[in-house]
């Protein structure tokens, strides 16, 4: 089934169920792929999220599970039997059951652990011992182990004995006896190897490796940076461990990206969008507290200079021209930098380079459009001193922001902060403070 075709299914899938029809579902639920499905049911309100669940084979749960939002995987958890759910969740992948670890109860954790091969236990019980948002925790241990001195020829029929691979194999990996890594072998370059060449000859021997302890966001990086399919993780002795592969770096590229996109407004992109009310608007009720305090902090710098505001009610026409510019301006700045430290490109290190070109475009752009606004001030009020006062307000409000986009994501990603988490809000309120206090205090000293 093409790509086209399973998006066709799904949504005929949702068209079905608003109008309240689900007996002619059966057939095309089972026909879509665990990944559409896992979508579909994160696009349903929970009462007819119900109905696609119990109609989901049993041996697709699993996948779906670990590919739909923690909120909606909850919601659906919630709804099953422990023996289904354990059954669903053994069949996974080690990685992807230990994805699931957090929303599962202990018993659950334990049966799971039950229920698996003595292998597989050991290899959950080893990456359930890393950290989360670690590599240790991306790793699987279904790796393919080759020694240096055998040759292409009894490697290939220790595969075809084998039979199936690991997914996503690129690559195997060349250990010695006590299972330090060496190097590796493409399996491209293996296969069209002459058979009596050793394996040797062939491997690469400084593969980009990982520490368990590394964090996902460095292998999303490198993933990108070197176009990995996968990638050995190794102990501090060199010894490997598992394999880190691409699908799941992927996840980590989308959750990042979700973060990026919805932590400036104070949203979880793990939250089920069906969730109930209550629990919706008591989350965001929080940020709207945030965003509350800083307005009014921004209203008590305004109301500092009433007095001006009645004498020359044009200040309070060009205030919101001022604080906007210096907005836009830090929040390209702000984008910019947070892309920088999340890409690696910038650092502590060369972070009062970046100030100082972003200080030299703020105040470029600041010049510009100080003496665009002023032209503008004298055709509306045909006020000289007006004009004067907003073009140096305007100037010092950009560049203010451009050290702000650049300064606020540094300090708080140097203190363990998401900057797209904080950064937002924290310049919102200093390009509104400081550009209602440039140009209201200016006013006050040379105009009123």
């Amino acid at each position: 089934m093409t790509a086209s075709e399973h998006t066709e299914i799904r949504e005929f899938v949702l068209q079905r169920l608003q109008h309240g029809v689900a007996s002619e579902l059966r057939d095309l639920i089972h026909r879509l792929h665990p990944a559409d499905l896992a979508q579909v049911l994160e696009s349903i309100p929970p009462e007819q999220r119900r109905m696609i669940w119990f109609e989901v084979a049993e041996s697709d749960m699993g996948e779906i599970l670990a590919k739909v939002s923690d909120g909606v995987r909850e919601n659906l958890i919630s709804h099953m039997e422990s023996n289904t759910l354990v059954r669903a969740i053994q069949t996974l992948d080690i990685d992807d059951i230990a994805e699931l670890v957090p929303d599962l109860s202990s018993q659950i954790i334990a049966d799971v652990m039950v229920a698996v091969d003595e292998d597989r236990r050991e290899g959950l019980g080893a990456v359930l011992s890393y950290e989360e948002e670690t590599a240790g925790r991306l790793m699987n241990v279904d790796t393919v182990i080759v020694r240096e001195t055998i040759s292409v020829g009894v490697v290939m029929r220790y595969l075809r004995l084998r039979g199936e691979l690991p997914q996503q194999t690129d690559k195997f990996y060349v250990v010695d006896r006590e299972g330090v890594l060496r190097g590796s072998v493409l399996l491209r370059n293996l296969v069209t190897s002459d058979l009596n060449q050793r394996i040797s000859a062939i491997m690469d021997e400084n593969p980009q490796t990982f520490l368990p302890s590394d964090s996902e966001e460095d292998v999303a990086a490198s993933f990108e940076r070197y176009d990995l399919t996968s990638a050995p993780v190794i102990d501090e002795n060199g010894r490997l461990i598992g394999r880190i592969t691409i699908d799941d770096v992927v996840d980590v590229i989308q959750d990042s990206a979700s973060r990026t996109l919805l932590a400036p407004a104070g949203l979880d992109d793990e939250e089920d969008i069906f969730a109930p009310v209550f629990q919706t608007a008591r989350k965001r009720a929080i940020w709207l507290g945030v965003n509350l305090v800083t307005a009014v902090l921004a209203s008590w710098v305004i109301g500092q200079f009433e007095e001006a505001i009645e004498k020359l009610v044009a200040l309070a026409v060009l205030m919101p021209i001022i604080a906007s510019m210096g907005g836009n301006a830090g929040t390209q700045t702000l984008t910019n930098v947070i892309r920088g430290l999340g890409v690696g490109t910038i650092s502590i290190a060369n972070a009062k380079d970046v100030l100082k070109k972003e200080l030299l475009v703020g105040g470029l752009n600041g010049l510009v459009w100080a003496l665009v606004v002023a032209f503008v001030s004298i055709l509306w009020y045909d006020n000289y001193g007006l004009a004067a006062i907003v073009a140096i307000a305007m100037l010092v409000n950009i560049c203010v922001s451009s050290i702000s986009g650049v300064v606020l994501p540094v300090l708080l990603d140097r203190i363990g902060i998401d900057p797209s988490l904080a950064a937002g809000v924290a310049l919102t309120t200093i390009t509104d403070v400081v550009g209602f206090l440039a140009i209201l205090g200016f006013a006050a000293l040379v105009l009123v």
